[in-house]
């Protein structure tokens, strides 16, 4: 069987405008379906969709294979697409895609497709092959082109084979084996055993490659072979058994690792900084396995919402920090009544320009937080679930972390209308994208926010406050470690916002020595997220990395939440190194008797300040703290900064 006996010229477009990935998906399935081959267009769609949310198939080099395995395909086949404009597919190295294959595949057990779609995706790591497709002027130039590769090339599995034996007479090099497998075990495995092969080729590396696709282990590792390989190469995101690689260099990556970072892992190989792999029971191994899976999903989910978020954090807190410094400069803070001070920041016209500018960005951000949170799991229906689901935290009294509650809600609701839907008549189930999953979710979720979230976190603030006015006569110095902690454990939700009007109160009661360690509680975590991202940069993504800066900007004019997106994206090691750092300042500031008469502005209210350079040590004291503990729990993250490096 040759690529072409499953393309069909009826299932090519070599000029496609797709808005989006979305759009180049279902415009991808149309063509498919031209060609005859697909019973149950909506089944095969959902299928392919499914494969998708396992990871993207966009591979980089502007090329996506999505594909799609199920019993809705009657026989094998392509289709192609050529979108000269390109379209987001979120891809690995985050290029729009110009070039996209579409493979349906049906569920038997006649897998001879498998080994030509596996070929095909081999061709397609050719950037000359590839170049020829985009410049393709016809249909039937575009199956030519196949056509000649597919004469002139040997299959995948032949050349590994043979590469695997060839290689064995080269004395003195680097022996390496490897291991390739995705969740449908059509494409992306073929694809990252070639880009192993070449970028072992380019090191004069021997290296033998076992594929394990839908048709099963191929090129399969002897033992002989484990026992004298120098190192070996997991590149799979399916199980894969690796009890026959106990005590020897173990290499684990995704797939995706293998066609779009092959030459970094070849070059780990050969230089052998490699930890040794120990294998335990395989029941143990499975389990830590699925739990592996289920920590990065959620990792995903949450960074999905947080990226969306960041720009709204970041613009929103730049401009009312801008209001801060104009009414500091202009306004003789120390003369205004308790009413003008309760308002700084909108003093003057162009203050309260800044501000209100700034704020209608802010009122995005949990929205936004939690709507994206909810489409990584649910998809597009979930978008405006979650939106209100974030929007009703925002105006409520659960505020981040209602908001993250909503996010992970609202993706589950639609997950579950999905599942019920199935079975709805296909006339009816039309109609869910656009009726039921917008108005039976947003009911479910604004039903969940009124009566379970929002009542337990207006329960949480009423008892905090109340016990917080207990403490106030007892030990200044712990009520100021608690203040100052609570201002960092959620930033800006429930805990940080009880802990502020606690000290906003404290001010018309004239106790001004709180309401001076609740703010620099909230100035510390910013200001310590901003300076671990310079001293510590391996311990943060690049998008953090490059928002860092701005956070010492948030910080100093008292704005907490800049922390937000990266508390949210690592919850378990920021905010603890956040409480303790913003605990530390906030019982310093008690202990100096530093006051302040302003509820708002940070640094640039100095001079209502009591005792401010001792006000100004403690902030650097918590800072410290904070910073140095963020360096110490923080994992650290591979060059692109999209996931923690693997342990064993």
């Amino acid at each position: 069987m040759r690529i072409t006996d499953l393309l069909d010229a009826r299932s090519i477009s070599l000029q496609a405008v797709p808005g989006n990935k979305e759009e180049a998906l279902n415009q991808a399935v149309e063509l498919m379906t031209q060609r005859g081959n697909i019973s149950d267009k909506a089944a095969y769609r959902r299928q392919v969709g499914k494969r998708e949310k396992e990871s993207t198939t966009g591979i980089g080099e502007g090329i996506a294979i999505p594909h799609g395995k199920c019993a809705a395909v009657s026989a094998p086949g392509l289709a192609a697409m050529v979108i000269p404009g390109g379209v987001d597919f979120d891809s690995l190295d985050g290029e729009p895609v110009t070039l996209l294959f579409l493979i349906a595949a049906p569920d038997t057990e006649d897998n001879i497709h498998l080994d030509v779609l596996g070929k095909l995706s081999m061709l397609l790591m050719d950037e000359e092959f590839t170049q020829r497709l985009r410049g393709a002027n016809s249909v039937e130039e575009f199956i030519k082109i196949i056509d000649e590769a597919d004469e002139e090339k040997a299959g995948i599995e032949e050349r590994l084979e043979t590469a695997g034996e060839t290689k064995k007479s080269s004395e003195g090099s680097v022996k390496i084996l490897a291991v390739t497998s995705c969740p449908t075990g059509i494409a992306h495995t073929y694809m990252a055993a070639e880009g192993l092969e070449k970028a072992a080729k380019g090191k004069n590396c021997t290296i033998k490659i076992e594929t394990r696709g839908s048709g099963g282990a191929k090129n399969v590792l002897t033992e002989q072979e484990i026992k004298e390989a120098d190192c070996i190469i997991v590149a799979a995101d399916a199980k894969v058994p690796m009890t026959r690689f106990n005590g020897k260099k173990v290499i684990e990556c995704p797939v995706s690792d293998g066609i779009s970072k092959a030459d970094t892992l070849i070059d780990r190989a050969i230089k052998g900084d490699v930890s040794i792999y120990h294998t335990g029971e395989e029941e143990q191994d499975t389990k830590n396995e699925a739990k592996g899976g289920i920590a990065h999903q959620i990792y995903t989910q949450l960074m999905n919402g947080v990226s969306h978020m960041l720009p709204f954090v970041v613009g929103g807190g730049i401009l009312i920090a801008i209001a801060f410094l104009i009414d500091g400069l202009c306004v003789d803070v120390g003369a205004l009544t308790a009413e003008q001070r309760s308002n700084f920041g909108t003093i003057t016209q162009a203050a309260a320009l800044f501000k209100g500018i700034g704020g209608v960005a802010f009122g995005f951000m949990l929205p936004v937080l939690a709507g994206y949170i909810g489409m990584a799991i649910g998809d597009r229906p979930a978008l405006a679930v979650g939106f209100v689901g974030g929007m009703m935290a925002a105006n409520g009294k659960s505020g981040f972390l209602g908001a993250l509650v909503a996010g992970f809600a609202a993706g589950y609701i639609i997950l579950g209308l999905k599942k019920l839907c199935v079975k709805l008549p296909e006339t009816i189930e039309k109609l869910t994208p656009v009726l039921i999953y917008p108005v039976a979710g947003i009911l479910i979720i604004g039903l969940l926010m009124q009566f379970i979230v929002e009542p337990v976190m207006g329960g949480i603030n009423t008892g905090l406050n109340s016990a917080l006015t207990g403490m106030s006569g007892t030990s200044k110095i712990a009520l100021g470690f608690i203040l100052g902690g609570m201002m960092a454990v959620d930033m800006g939700g429930p805990f940080n916002k009880a802990a502020y009007v606690f000290g906003t109160a404290s001010i018309i009661a004239g106790n001004y020595d709180i309401m001076a360690a609740v703010m620099i509680g909230g100035m510390t975590p910013p200001c310590a997220i901003a300076l671990a991202t310079m001293l510590f940069p391996n311990k943060f993504t690049k998008q953090e990395r490059e928002a860092g800066p701005t956070n010492f900007i948030m910080g100093l004019a008292f704005i907490t939440e800049g922390a937000i997106p990266y508390a949210a994206s690592d919850p378990l090691h920021v905010i603890p190194a956040c409480v303790i750092g913003s605990g530390i300042a906030g019982a310093m500031s008690m202990a100096f008797k530093c006051t302040l008469m302003a509820p708002h502005g940070g640094i640039f209210v100095v001079p209502v300040i009591g005792n401010p350079w001792m006000y100004l040590i403690a902030l650097v004291v918590g800072m410290a703290v904070s910073t140095v503990l963020l360096g110490v729990l923080k994992k650290k993250v591979d060059r692109k900064g999209d996931k923690c490096e693997k342990s064993h």
